[in-house]
């Protein structure tokens, strides 16, 4: 139980005056491809700038592949690029038992467009965004607590990073597959956050743009699992009930995960940074224009890394279970297992409760969202890994609320022409 491990300060229960938690899970941006030049915004207590805070790859960072060329760690010509490998294999040689300077090799390809243009030119995996491109993501970043030390749940892709989010385990998977569900088929042998949610009777919805991420878990019991009680509804239906100040307890926002395209809404690369981050935008907007505003806590983070650069490399992390990755196709033969993070990527808390332009260092991941819920209504760990998270303790001030009276922000544009380019090149 969260009283068991989690920080006596944390207030746990009905002691914790959040009463809706919102989940955004964004696809594929490592920390310092989005956030690794937010530091330009740090300012210390008198109002100057600073550059000490944020853990950020210094700018002059290069990569040697193995040919011995040099490649530079550089501000994104372009606001999309070919997708990077981010595969178990491939996260793992990007490792590279902790140095960290594998990116270009392992996403060195050729593929030649009409114009001439090798669209899988490996230096597309050290490009990184700023407030110039992503201009709301840096000022939402820079008003609300963040963590430079936010890590996704293993060195791999989507899908086994996303199942640590729900049920705090791959359960072995290591791909893009559907785990062995065989001992987790009814709702009382508790595989879910959401199974611990629905045993006690407090609401939760997942609000779908298309199909809903526990899917990937789920498979078709998805439909099913709960009975009348059907949590998955249309992502609008978000909209309407925000404003209506009717959001349940637990809500988890999934974008288009179909649309993987260049207009696609979850940022999954060759998407358009701009259509993401607009979407986003009005997830936020929604909450802060809320009734429910006071009493609210929104996470927002991405899955995994997307094969992208980031300079830090992953500490350990305790082991979920006892269950050994399930390795197939060109994954066999890779060294690893679930007793380590995977790379850093972002992570918001949008709140009235949240430390007013605060940088967390301590270590954090997708079970501390999980951890989170269950330290609100008295759930228990469902592996290990949760129950030795920590729900973002120093990330929170329960005395005197920062934002009680909610910022604004503006709508951010996307420009028509980057985009088109975006549809033509890719």
């Amino acid at each position: 139980m969260p009283a068991a491990t989690v920080n006596p300060s944390f207030p746990l229960d009905d002691k914790n005056p959040i009463q809706n938690i919102v989940v955004l899970m964004q696809e594929n941006r490592s920390f310092d491809t989005y956030m690794g030049h937010l530091y330009k915004y740090e300012v210390d207590v008198l109002g100057r700038k600073t550059a000490t805070a944020i853990n950020s790859a210094p700018d002059n960072t290069t990569e040697t592949d193995l040919m011995g060329m040099t490649h530079p760690y550089q501000h994104a010509p372009e606001l999309c690029f070919a997708d990077t490998d981010h595969s178990w294999r491939g996260s793992h040689i990007d490792w590279d038992n902790g140095k960290n300077d594998l990116f270009y090799d392992v996403n060195s390809g050729t593929m030649v467009n009409d114009a001439g243009v090798n669209l899988l030119d490996g230096d597309r995996a050290l490009w990184w965004y700023d407030e110039r491109d992503i201009p709301f993501y840096y000022s939402l970043y820079s008003t609300f607590a963040i963590s430079d030390t936010y890590y996704c749940a293993l060195l791999g892709p989507t899908w086994p990073n996303r199942a640590y989010l729900y049920d705090a385990t791959s359960l072995g998977i290591t791909e893009s597959t559907f785990p062995d569900l065989t001992n987790y088929e009814t709702v009382p042998t508790n595989l879910l956050v959401f199974d611990e949610l629905a045993q006690r009777g407090i609401p939760f919805n997942i609000f779908a743009e298309s199909v809903p991420g526990i899917g990937l878990v789920l498979g078709p019991t998805v439909a099913s699992r709960y009975g009348k009680l059907d949590p998955i509804v249309p992502l609008s239906d978000f909209f309407t009930r925000a404003q209506a100040g009717t959001l349940p307890p637990v809500s988890f926002v999934d974008p288009d995960f179909l649309d993987e395209a260049m207009g696609s809404d979850d940022e999954h690369p060759p998407g358009d940074v701009e259509v993401g981050q607009g979407a986003t935008w009005k997830v936020v907007n929604a909450l802060l224009t809320s009734p429910q505003w006071a009493h609210t806590a929104l996470f927002i983070t991405y899955d995994e890394g997307g094969g992208e650069y980031d300079h830090v490399s992953p500490p350990p992390a305790c082991a979920p279970d006892n269950i050994k990755p399930i390795l197939t196709g060109t994954d066999v033969g890779t060294t690893g297992d679930f007793t380590r993070y995977g790379f850093r990527v972002p992570l918001v808390v949008v709140s009235p409760y949240a430390k007013k332009s605060f940088v967390s260092h301590t270590t954090y991941s997708h079970t501390s969202i999980t951890r989170f819920i269950e330290a609100k209504f008295k759930l228990p760990a469902l592996t290990a890994r949760d129950a030795n998270a920590d729900p973002f303790s120093d990330m929170f001030d329960w005395t005197n609320p920062p934002f009680a009276k909610p910022p604004t922000f503006a709508e951010p544009a996307v420009d028509t022409s980057a985009l088109a380019f975006c549809k033509a090149t890719y």
